[in-house]
This record gives structure tokens, sequence and C-alpha cells, in this order.
């Protein structure tokens, strides 16, 4: 890929990040640390709200029933799995690279009621640490961004799964090639957030490589990128006066989502596969 100068991400350093971005995390994105997603053009929502909806809309994919299990990798602070969680009646298990992640979502649950049904732990997808054929569905919102073999992930998540069970996630990818005087933009994003993307094309053979079957493949960029990046830009505008000094300044300047506005060539990804009965 043209202009690529991103290093391949460490699981380690990705913990670290998050870690280190928790209470930036808490004055911008809130429970959901993804993108969002507007249905309609002229959609008022909210990031929260948006975000909210694009989880809703990855959990009907999930087809989970009362009493089944949900893996979440790469759970972020909990809101998406304590959703998910509520809305399908699952048992639902959420792991991260991240102790404070995990620290914060394990308090989320238990202020939401759930912690019964809702458990979190530590966890690197690249080697997960349960039975095979241990969840009836697996759910990686924008967390595969950041793992260093998204094959390898794949097939860690096709093992935990049970026959018939469902894989949904979702990916960023180079819907055109990115203009040159765009690459700046891109590769501090990426460099920044610790994560790479895939090209036109790479997920059918990934799913397959990895025995899982592919179900749904759709761009959801025209309702999720441009919208984000402007609602990010100005709440971490707004929240910036209520970070802690060490949180502010030189973190909140590393990136501005402002940059990634007129990106119009990255593009967001809904896949959903199945391992085979």
């Amino acid at each position: 890929m043209a202009g690529w100068t991103v290093p391949v991400p460490v699981p380690e350093d990705v913990g670290r990040l998050y870690d280190e971005y928790a209470a930036l995390c808490d004055v911008t994105v809130g429970e959901n640390l993804h993108f969002g997603y507007w249905d309609t053009p002229d959609s008022r929502a909210t990031l929260a709200e948006a975000a909210h909806r694009l989880t809703d809309l990855l959990a009907d994919r999930l087809r989970l029933a009362p009493g089944q299990r949900l893996l979440d990798v790469g759970c972020g602070v909990g809101g998406p799995t304590v959703r998910i969680a509520k809305r399908t009646g699952a048992e639902t298990v959420g792991v991260s690279i991240s102790k404070e992640q995990i620290i914060r979502a394990t308090a989320h649950a238990q202020f939401a009621g759930v912690a019964d049904q809702v458990s979190f732990g530590y966890a690197d997808a690249m080697a997960l640490p349960f039975p095979a054929e241990s969840f009836d569905a697996v759910i990686a919102l924008e967390s595969i961004i950041h793992m260093p073999d998204r094959q390898q992930a794949l097939r860690q998540i096709h093992d935990v799964l049970r026959p018939g069970g469902r894989l949904v996630l979702t990916d960023f990818y180079e819907r055109l090639p990115f203009p040159e005087e765009k690459w700046p933009a891109v590769n501090r994003y990426l460099r920044d957030f610790l994560f790479t993307i895939v090209q036109p094309g790479d997920y059918i053979p990934l799913l397959q490589q990895a025995g899982l079957v592919f179900v749904e493949l759709l761009d959801i960029s025209e309702q999720s990128v441009r919208q984000t990046f402007t609602h990010l830009s100005a709440q971490l505008t707004e929240g910036e006066s209520e970070l802690a000094p060490e949180y502010g300044g030189e973190l909140v300047s590393r990136f501005n989502p402002a940059d990634m506005i007129d990106v119009h060539e990255f593009g967001h990804l809904l896949v959903v596969a199945e391992r085979p009965r």
C-alpha cells in the first residue's frame, strides 16, 4: 500500500495505550469506544446515540437467545457488552488487553445491575484463554484493527465458537487509494492509535482460511465515518478543559479527528461469519 508507514501493533503497547487514554475517553466517547451509525443523512443523533445504534446493528446479527454465551473480544469499558447482554439475555464475557478497561467495565456492569450475567477479564485475542467451542457467538467491535495478525485472531475466534455460532465484527479498510496529500493524516491516525487497515477483497479469504463461512459484508462508511470524526472533534474540543493535566495537552494534540473528516477513502466494514455446523 503506497504511503504505508505504520508498524504492526504490539498487544502490550495497545493495552498501555488504552490504559493511558481512559480519562480522555470518559469526557469524549464515554462508554462506547467505537464509531456511531447514523441511519439517515439528516439524522440529528448524538455520537452516543449513534454508537448505541451501531451496537444494536451488530447485536441483531448475532442471533443470540437468552441463556446462550457471547464473547466480546476487545470489550473496551463495557458499554456494548452490557447493552448486548440486556438486549439478548445472553451470558456475556468481555476481554481486553487493557487492565484499566477491565476495571472500568467491571464497575459498569455492577452499576448496571448485570454483574451476575456479564463478566470481564484480561486476555490477549492472539491466545484466547477459553475452552474450544465454549461460546455461541463472538463480537469484535473495532478491536481486530489492533491485532498484529487478523488471521490468527480469526482462528482463535473460530476455535472458541460452537458449530453454527456467529462472529460479527467491524473493521476499517481502504475504500479507494489514499491520495498522497491525505496520507499524513491517515498515517498519524493509524500510528497514534496503533492499528492497521485492510484492503478491498481481503475479508472473504481471511474468513475462509480461518475455517469460517462468509455470511455478510456490508460497507457502513457513509453512515458512520465522516459523522463520527465530526462529532468526536467537537466533543474533544469541548472536553479538553475537563481533563486532568496528565491527560490533556499532549494527548489531545497528538491526533485531531478533524483531520480525517474529509478522508472519504477511509472505509468502515461490518462483517458477519459463521463456524460451519
